[in-house]
């Protein structure tokens, strides 16, 4: 597409996989013209980079025309190298709008020219992008607090390398992301937020420069602002699962509209999303893996058939649950339904839901379901995973560590059934079908405890597939 027939060109910096490109590249006028296309997306993790290279490389086709040859690679006949050879064009299309590049100090000047490339003197455009948020998040203050240099900690502002673009190309428009954590994160006793939204506001001044050619006025996605009123930061929040995502992801999104125009954005639409088991519950049943020892079904059967010596009722101490969830376990341990692949890529179709979210996770072109392959687990986390999901199917909720009996619980020094209190006592964490999911993490590899699946009978955590489904 000529670059000067787009209606608004948009550059996404920290672009991470791509996330916020790709919501403003599926946004269409009249169903048929694409309202914004994403010129340039800057990341620099090689990983990260290699989702976002693929999408553009794949934009750079008519709309639901991708070549032959990705399908092909999907299904293993041929390597993602041989897919960008044989469209030589849109291959180098995509080296110049997904360049991998790191933003910091060093680079502003290679940055700041890609950006005017880009642009082609373009007057209307939107400037996207999520700083990265370690430093922010509930997560990485936990791991990094006792470390002695925290507060120091480069990633605290990053967001500063975002303000040196907006302060040298003042774009009209720029949508800043971050995680929920900025509410509370601190640097010193100021909270991190309040000196966001005042540098946002006057990018200039952060910078140390004159600020008086150059401000913008903040707005939310999900709450109308006053300005009579201030700024409250809880007003960026946006919770995912009220506009029809299924999954309980909870993100900040900052709106700065620059002060000469006379423009205010509206609020995102309400849309009640669907549940888990509409997302994912058409996809194939495979089980889990063994990840000690031979992995054959019936090793993963004989696994967890040790719960059967168990007595479980007399463990849970007379709980009102106690004899649903023993009679479920039995019920489970005689089944003889359970399935016995890893994996499949049987491609189950169309989702047979009338929600906006059927329509995006289906391709008619695709006849192979990829991703879609179980993690192996410890003998002892296995048979936690079936009582955990057997419990939450008898009693409509996850259970806590009170709620295991003595011998499924970790052998953990700080582990009890007497301590419901203790921090993480939710660790293994069943994904209920009938609501949305919690907030998917891009570590949720190394977190299948509190990504368990629903189905007893699968035993197991959740697939990349299922993961990604969740995620749209």
């Amino acid at each position: 597409m000529d670059l000067n027939q787009i209606k608004y060109p948009v550059v996404d910096v920290f672009a991470g996989p791509g996330g916020l490109g790709e919501g403003f590249a599926s946004a269409y006028m009249g169903g048929a013209r694409p309202v914004f296309q994403v010129v340039l997306s800057l990341e620099r993790d090689e990983f990260a980079h290699q989702t976002l290279f693929l999408r553009h490389f794949l934009r750079h086709f008519p709309d639901g025309q991708f070549p032959d040859e990705y399908y092909d690679y999907l299904k293993g006949g041929i390597t993602l190298g041989e897919v960008y050879s044989r469209s030589p064009n849109e291959f180098a299309k995509a080296r110049l709008s997904a360049p991998r590049m790191s933003i910091e100090k060093k680079t502003h000047g290679q940055v700041n020219e890609l950006i005017k490339k880009r642009l082609t003197d373009r007057k209307k455009w939107v400037l996207v992008g999520g700083p990265p948020c370690q430093a922010y998040s509930l997560a990485g203050r936990s791991r990094m607090m006792n470390k002695p240099d925290f507060e120091d900690d480069p990633r605290h502002f990053l967001y500063r390398e975002y303000l040196e673009i907006i302060s040298s190309h003042r774009p009209p428009v720029f949508v800043m992301e971050n995680v929920k954590g900025l509410l509370s994160a601190k640097v010193g006793d100021e909270p991190i937020i309040q000196r966001i939204i005042s540098d946002l506001s006057s990018p200039k001044s952060a910078n140390g420069m004159d600020a008086s050619d150059l401000s913008y006025r903040l707005y939310s996605l999900s709450e109308q602002i006053s300005a009579n009123d201030g700024i409250d930061p809880r007003m960026f929040l946006v919770k995912a699962e009220e506009y029809g995502v299924p999954q309980a992801r909870h993100r900040m999104f900052i709106v700065g509209v620059r002060n000469d125009l006379r423009v205010k954005p509206g609020l995102l639409c309400r849309h009640a999303p669907p549940a888990i088991n509409e997302i994912i519950g058409d996809l194939p049943k495979i089980r889990s893996g063994l990840s000690r020892g031979n992995d054959s079904y019936q090793n993963w059967r004989n696994e967890i058939l040790k719960l059967s010596g168990l007595e479980l009722v007399k463990q849970l101490n007379g709980h009102a649950y106690a004899k649903d969830v023993a009679n479920g376990i039995h019920l489970m341990l005689n089944d003889s339904t359970h399935p016995q692949e890893r994996m499949s890529t049987k491609y189950p179709g169309k989702l047979r839901i009338n929600h906006p979210t059927a329509d995006v996770l289906f391709d008619p072109h695709l006849n192979v379901l990829t991703g879609h392959e179980s993690r192996g687990h410890m003998g002892s986390d296995l048979r936690r995973y079936r009582y955990a999901a057997v419990f939450a199917q008898a009693t409509g909720k996850c259970p806590r560590l009170a709620d295991f009996p003595a011998s499924l619980l970790p052998s953990h020094q700080n582990v009890g059934s007497e301590k419901p209190d203790l921090p993480f006592s939710d660790r293994f964490r069943v994904q209920l079908p009938a609501r949305v999911a919690t907030t998917i993490t891009s570590h949720i590899s190394k977190d299948g405890h509190y990504y368990i699946h629903y189905d007893p009978t699968q035993c197991r955590s959740l697939t990349v597939r299922e993961a990604a489904r969740l995620q749209c």
